[in-house]
């Protein structure tokens, strides 16, 4: 997503020579594109006007009511249905394809059982009812019951404590007000982390279940009007979903690091670190109602308080819940959706772009809205073909399954060709659900100027101005002072935000050390329906992308940036990006281990104070916290000084860059381009690390993954941060250390391309 914080770009004189090049395409009919030459510019442009002009709406719109017509789910009947269709689609469009299949374990729910059995008898229905209006809500037989996936079979009977969102803050506040969920079930409500914290979290803490329940304040009735009056989740909807450990790996649980092929080594059931400790179960607010107004204790602090029409207590007890859920613990077959293009005069190197297809049920939104983008796309470069164009790279649509319980079709198919990915590998480019609005752009920092200049050129059918104009427009109305205003009128690029987790980009960035995208649009539109059997096509065409609109701009975001990555003669990389990005990483650092410092002795001294016990309330339990040893200093020269190096050959790189748009764009011999092109290619790599993060060595990446404690939300040089977050000195730093040698390497490799670059123009 373009950033809403600070303005954070100071223009080098190489910045400003390559805006000088590449900004043409804002003032001239036949434009310079970054990594083409002036005449394949013009050529480049006419593809993309032509592939942009051709995308249509009304059939974006066949495919998301054909995708998402019954329940779709791993090893369902209709998830193998669409995988046939999309096959064959593929195949109608002139594409090679192949269908690669992995054997993965896939729980279902065997028995649901929910009940409080004191102080009163209430028993959970744990069931969405159709709804008259909506035709494939009643779908009963074939949707699978609410529930979440990879938690553990489990029976147990005890008091209920309610823990507001059930992330770590949560627990400190319990603690500080004397109140264990030890030996207890607790009752989170879905909302500021991913779902699979809470059970996490909750098992860390001694409690032996947990429940996860939507609060109308957050998704239902306090937002707006409820389904099918509104976009809003009714008071039965579910939201189903995996709370598989996804932090520590995704992917299928038994084969982490490796490919799930048939003669794959599998690990045991009880080997398995990724399944919850406790057993969980998603529950509507319909059935959390009884359960919350059931208990006692001391009533929640405000901002714990959700939309119900009751006083939130705490607990624990007098209200004691029976939870029983068991699976089956099945092995099932999924299959990804290969489609290709082959390139021209680089086959060799691909550009590679993604969805899934899998859904919890009917899954109009998530995740058909991008699939069926992705699928016009390939349509219309399919007519591209006939029409007499070749890309010089060669371009590979996946269609995933298994997403939903935990990325797997995605990461099964990375873990098997990751030697192949590293070699041939350009980028990758992924959606996935979608709705009306803004451009939001996430991925790697060597593609934010790539990707502001694809924005330039996508019209938002809304305003009808380039969808990057309209986010300014949009910033400046935002903007609370004349001088922020100027600044974000100032602007040339837009900061694109860090990728956590969550979609299939991640097994290419975080595992592979592929340069990734993930495009989606929205703030315009919203609801209550996600995992639900109320997300489908009645739902979509009522409250969301009604006319497919922006299922359009999809469609011509990602394939504008699929065909000028196959096209360019030079990648369009741009290290000044990455490098003042990463010099903020280091500062943010910095100041996050100064203000631990100074909260830890600030916290002491009043403590030491008494201020505490002063100033709590006699009549309110209130338990103060306990003083903490000072952190040492932590050293973080060896980042400045990489960060310094990064910085360097990241000018030289750009100065380049910019020479070489002086002297006639990149006019260039192919071997002396091809040599370029392979180095820019590894510079992604180069921010990995073989032996990946500290405790979770699946994860490479060391600029970007998902937080331990925040699953979808990325921490960025997490190593460090969250060695820092945790107190743990020593290990941060080492981490720094860590950090600063990949940073020299992406440095080394910046360098070698400059180099080989500044030698093909002279």
């Amino acid at each position: 997503m373009f950033l809403a914080g600070s303005m954070r770009r100071t223009a080098t004189l190489a910045a400003l020579l390559l805006a000088a090049w590449t900004l043409l395409a804002q003032q001239d009919a036949a434009p310079g594109l970054a990594g083409f030459s002036s005449a394949d510019a013009r050529t480049e442009q006419q593809w993309e006007q032509s592939f942009r002009s051709a995308i249509s709406p009304d059939n974006i719109r066949d495919y998301v009511k054909l995708l998402s017509a019954r329940p779709h789910h791993v090893g369902s009947p209709y998830d193998k249905q669409d995988e046939e269709w999309l096959a064959s689609k593929f195949k109608e469009w002139g594409w090679e394809v192949h269908v690669e299949s992995f054997q993965i374990l896939f729980p279902t729910p065997k028995e649901r059982v929910l009940e409080m059995v004191e102080p009163v008898r209430f028993v959970a229905k744990l069931q969405e009812p159709p709804i008259p209006e909506d035709p494939t809500s009643n779908q009963q037989a074939e949707q699978l019951p609410s529930y979440n996936a990879y938690s553990i079979d489990g029976d147990a009977t005890a008091p209920l404590v309610y823990v507001n969102y059930g992330v770590p803050d949560d627990y400190d506040e319990l603690e500080r007000m004397g109140i264990s969920v030890k030996g207890a079930i607790v009752i989170a409500r879905y909302g500021a982390s991913w779902r699979g914290i809470k059970p996490k979290v909750a098992a860390e803490h001694g409690a032996v279940g947990c429940l996860i329940y939507s609060d109308p304040r957050d998704d239902g009735y306090a937002a707006g009007d409820v389904y099918p009056k509104g976009a809003w989740r009714p008071p039965e909807g579910v939201q189903r979903g995996s709370v598989m450990d996804m932090p520590l790996y995704p992917g299928d649980p038994l084969t982490p690091g490796i490919g799930a092929t048939p003669d794959a080594k599998r690990l045991k059931l009880e080997d398995v670190k990724v399944f919850t400790k406790i057993p969980v179960l998603p529950i509507s607010y319909a059935d959390a109602q009884p359960l919350l107004a059931a208990l006692e204790g001391p009533v929640a602090p405000t901002r714990w308080r959700g939309g119900l029409a009751i006083t939130y207590h705490i607990g624990p007890g007098p209200a004691k819940v029976h939870l029983r859920v068991k699976f089956n613990w099945d092995m099932k077959q999924i299959n990804d959706v290969m489609a290709r293009i082959p390139g021209g005069s680089e086959p060799d190197e691909w550009v590679l772009r993604g969805n899934h297809y899998d859904a919890w049920v009917n899954g109009a939104q998530d995740p058909v809205s991008g699939l069926s983008a992705e699928m016009e796309e390939a349509r219309e470069l399919g007519e591209l073909v006939k029409s007499g164009w070749k890309p010089k790279r060669t371009i590979i649509y996946f269609a995933w399954d298994a997403e939903e319980p935990g990325l797997i079709g995605s990461t099964e198919w990375v873990e098997t060709h990751a030697d192949e990915l590293r070699d041939h590998a350009v980028a990758y480019i992924n959606t996935d659900s979608h709705s009306r609005g803004y451009l939001n752009a996430a991925g790697s920092h060597s593609l934010e100027t790539f990707i502001n200049q694809v924005a330039r050129d996508i019209t938002d059918p809304e305003a009808n101005i380039s969808v990057w104009r309209r986010y300014q427009l949009r910033r400046i109305a935002q903007a609370t002072s004349a001088d922020e205003r100027e600044r974000v009128r100032s602007k040339t690029t837009w900061p694109i935000e860090a990728l956590g987790s969550g979609s299939d980009y991640t097994a290419f960035l975080d595992f592979a050390g592929v340069a990734s995208m993930n495009f989606d649009y929205g703030g315009e539109s919203d609801g209550g329906v996600y995992h639900s059997i109320y997300d489908d096509f009645y739902w979509l065409t009522h409250f969301n992308d009604g006319n497919f609109a922006y299922g359009r701009a999809l469609a011509q975001t990602a394939g504008t940036a699929v065909l000028r990555l196959a096209d360019a003669d030079l990648l369009p990389f741009n290290f000044g990006d990455l490098s003042s990005t990463v010099r903020e990483y280091v500062n943010d650092l910095q100041r996050l281990a100064e203000n631990q410092s100074s909260q830890i002795g600030e916290r002491n001294r009043q403590i030491s104070e008494g201020v505490f016990s002063a100033t709590s309330d006699p009549q309110t339990p209130f338990v103060p916290p306990s003083p903490q040893a000072m952190p040492p200093h932590l050293n973080f020269a060896p980042l400045q000084n990489a960060v310094d190096a990064l910085s360097r050959s990241a000018d030289h790189y750009q100065r380049v860059y910019a020479q070489a748009g002086q002297e006639g764009g990149t006019a260039l011999g192919r071997d002396s381009l091809a040599e370029v092109n392979r180095e820019l290619m590894q510079s992604e790599r180069a921010l990995t690390d073989a032996k990946g993060l500290p405790g979770r060595p699946w994860f490479k990446h060391q600029l970007y993954a998902p937080g331990l404690y925040t699953g979808y939300g990325v921490k960025t040089v997490p190593a460090v941060r969250e060695a820092i977050e945790q107190k743990q000195w020593g290990a941060a730093e080492e981490s720094i250390e860590t950090v600063a040698k990949v940073l020299e390497s992406e440095a080394a490799v910046i360098e070698r391309a400059a180099n080989s670059l500044e030698h093909a123009i002279q």
